[in-house]
């Protein structure tokens, strides 16, 4: 049998079966705290006053990013028309950063409403962007239920964040 080391998915692992079962408020919420503090290290590209893109530190592929509101809110419904806008206009530059930084052959894009529709994180309404390449899919979820990331996130983050350097984080 072979072994794919990735030591960083323990921290995913520990997270998940402490918040099993809770109802995340902004104390606890991992968007919230990514507002505060070193956006480097919380892997936040861009954030302005309504909205903000972050890479996901435990990505379904290379590039995978989240946008969300920077208000703590759980429902699409519950935003604000300013908060929408700021949104929908964050996915679309994402989409065109992405295209150029990494050139990705597709995209996957949604949102997941609520813990049984696979919300990780119901108290908090995101959108995930998933680039996708030709080839990325492979065996190894199949057999291995083993996802492989081909680059790290600070690596990731580095080669993303020229691209939104015209923009001014809080």
């Amino acid at each position: 049998m072979k072994q794919l080391y990735a030591p960083w998915r323990m921290e995913y692992i520990k997270e998940c079966s402490k918040q099993k079962g809770k109802v995340t408020d902004a104390g606890h919420c991992f968007i919230c705290q990514s507002q505060k503090g070193d956006p480097v290290k919380n892997l936040v590209l861009y954030t302005d006053s309504y909205a903000l893109v972050m890479m996901n530190r435990y990505p379904y592929n290379n590039g995978h990013l989240m946008v969300a509101p920077c208000r703590h809110i759980g429902a699409i419904e519950k935003l604000k028309p300013d908060e929408y806008a700021a949104l929908f206009k964050l996915i679309q530059e994402s989409v065109k950063i992405l295209k150029k930084a990494l050139r990705p052959d597709g995209f996957n894009i949604g949102a997941n409403l609520g813990r049984y529709a696979g919300a990780g994180l119901p108290s908090h309404f995101h959108i995930h962007i998933v680039p996708r390449w030709i080839g990325d899919v492979n065996f190894f979820p199949l057999l291995a239920q083993t996802k492989v990331i081909c680059e790290s996130l600070s690596t990731t983050y580095q080669r993303l964040k020229p691209f939104f350097k015209n923009r001014c984080l809080k």
